[in-house]
């Protein structure tokens, strides 16, 4: 009952807000959504605890897996954790938005209930069409929030590029999933593996359709994950939907396109396709992203290409196709769900304090908020890999498992991504909390003259409409706990044991464990290693890539301009990558 809980609860709470909220009063709704993302929070708690020990699964409507029709909910302890940060980044959201916003109504609150339901619904399903409608359910949810503030033309722009995108990815999934079923005649995940397992596919090769149907189905999903060259619509839909929901499309929603393609290559088509391609696409990815990052003055929008470069390097770890590369993106995707969502919490008290999350605009003007300037500058130093933050863990045991594997160019990848990246941030703080100057472009004004407010050339502003018509002289503490609590969270994933994420990602990536547990309600106890993040290489990648951080963000506040750093990025992101694998070699 547990697991049908969390998803019903939300959904019932979001009917009936949506239906009355309109003659509620506002502290009656607020109550009653964040009660309800508490209480979801608490179950997929309780169903990360009983994961290891006991079967969490159960089938709805009473059909079992004998009838070859029931549609299984199931938590194996990586989708239960999924879950779990779901629900909290929920509820960190939702508590960030009671004093954010003034004036809200009650549609808001239901529609982030609804899209909490639909995550926790597509990560616990076991069925493929299921998991596509769910997945469909928080795309629209998602386009819904994104163009919330549909009276500004900008962010009518952003959530149109969202819904098309998506909804084009959409259909190519749907297209794979009829593929599957034409073949196997099934639509449960454990049974289309076992079917396909026991085919063996043409001649003991994959065969076309197999293969066309993977890449299909993992279109939408990697579309949802910002992979190159699907990428396009993230940055204009972070750019335009409100703080707290950036919070939800940066810190879980871009991780579930991964988790997506990892579940189903794992219980379907593990063995019998490659994951090359996959790993080609988020490279670009991870690389793309860090350099659109440093060329942004718009936080948000940098935050954006942030997540695009950190997401590409998750989808490289889960196409490194091995149980330990599985652990450290386990590790790095709650790290970054904790650190991303308290940035852009920062970000959204910026923009209620000074209407504007233009660098430029704010250079200085942060020195009256130091607690969010110290969330902002250890989100920062975390995305460089700070230990002991899951980030950090996640790249020591992600990249020991691609040396493993021979994937000697992750680790110069992932240090040149992050180190760009995190540079780009400590940019940012050192601009609005340090007050530096920034180098000025050819034509526009001195950035150097001390000016806290510049006029820019038309048609070059980033200036972000207000979210709230109302201004707090201070920010109370309301709105910096949850982002202390999600940076707290992201800082001190790293120091879960090594042991259990490492079994959690053995049974995850284990296609006999997963039907056992579906169709049997049978556990398997791995025997495999612990996942040891702390290690003297995995120590020695954080000390250099935060110190290339730093010098990024020094670079960039002394003699890069816009125009001048995408090629001398390009450069060092180039001179990293060869250092670094010369260092690897050597080693």
């Amino acid at each position: 009952m547990i697991l049908q809980a969390t998803v019903a609860l939300p959904v019932l709470v979001a009917a009936l807000l949506a239906a009355t909220g309109r003659w509620l009063p506002r502290l009656a709704v607020d109550t009653a959504a964040l009660a309800t993302a508490a209480a979801v929070s608490a179950l997929t708690a309780l169903t990360l605890a009983r994961a290891p020990h006991h079967p969490q699964v159960t089938w709805l409507g009473g059909w079992g897996p004998a009838t070859g029709v029931g549609i299984p909910l199931a938590a194996d302890p990586l989708a239960a954790a999924l879950a779990c940060t779901a629900a909290a980044l929920t509820l960190a959201a939702l508590a960030f938005s009671w004093r954010y916003f003034t004036e809200i109504q009650a549609i808001f609150h239901a529609l982030i209930l609804l899209f909490l339901a639909s995550m926790c619904a597509f990560v616990y399903t076991g069925d493929l069409f299921d998991a596509f409608v769910f997945f469909e359910l928080m795309s629209v949810v998602a386009f819904a929030l994104t163009g919330y503030r549909s009276e500004e033309p900008s962010t009518v722009h952003g959530a149109l590029n969202f819904g098309i995108v998506q909804s084009l990815g959409a259909y190519l999934t749907l297209a794979g999933i009829a593929l599957v079923y034409g073949r196997t005649g099934q639509l449960g995940l454990a049974a289309i593996g076992e079917s396909l397992a026991a085919g063996g596919g043409d001649r003991g090769r994959p065969g076309a359709l197999v293969t066309a149907a993977f890449v299909l189905i993992c279109t939408g999903y990697l579309v949802k994950a910002a992979a190159v060259p699907f990428h396009f619509w993230l940055a204009d839909a972070h750019a335009v939907a409100p703080t707290p929901v950036c919070v939800l499309f940066s810190g879980i929603m871009v991780e579930l396109g991964v988790y997506g393609v990892a579940r189903t290559y794992w219980a379907v088509f593990a063995g019998l396709v490659p994951l090359r391609a996959v790993a080609v696409l988020g490279a670009a990815a991870a690389l793309l992203g860090a350099v659109m990052c440093v060329l942004q003055h718009h936080i948000k929008r940098l935050l954006a290409y942030s997540t695009i470069s950190h997401a590409g390097l998750l989808l490289v770890g889960v196409a490194a196709g091995t149980p330990g590369a599985l652990a450290g993106t386990a590790y790095y995707l709650a790290g970054h769900a904790g650190v991303k969502g308290a940035l852009f919490l920062a970000a959204g008290a910026l923009l209620n304090r000074h209407q504007s999350v233009d660098a430029r605009e704010l250079r200085g003007r942060g020195r009256g908020m130091p607690v969010t300037g110290a969330a902002f500058l250890v989100g920062a130093l975390c995305l460089a890999g700070l230990p002991p933050s899951g980030l950090f863990a996640g790249h020591s045991v992600t990249e020991h498992a691609a040396l493993e594997r021979g994937w000697w160019w992750f680790t110069p990848l992932s240090i040149a991504a992050s180190a760009v990246t995190a540079g780009a941030v400590l940019r940012v703080w050192l601009v609005v909390w340090r007050g530096r100057p920034l180098p000025s472009d050819p034509g526009e004004p001195d950035a150097r003259d001390g000016s806290a407010e510049q006029d820019e050339p038309a048609g070059q502003s980033e200036r972000e409409g207000p979210e709230t018509p109302v201004t707090l002289s201070s920010i109370p503490w309301v709105m910096l706990a949850p982002a202390i609590a999600l940076l707290a969270g992201g800082l001190l994933t790293g120091l879960v044991p090594g042991g259990p994420v490492a079994g959690a990602a053995e049974v995850f990536a284990d296609r006999g464990a997963y039907a056992g547990l579906v169709l049997d309600g049978r556990l398997t106890h791995p025997h495999g290693p612990p996942a040891e993040p702390w290690t003297a290489p995995g120590l020695a990648g954080a000390a250099v890539t935060l110190l290339l951080a730093a010098a990024v963000a020094a670079l960039l506040v002394t003699t890069w301009s816009v125009q001048t750093a995408p090629t001398r990025m390009i450069r060092l992101v180039v001179l990293t990558l060869l250092v670094t694998a010369g260092l690897v070699k050597l080693l």
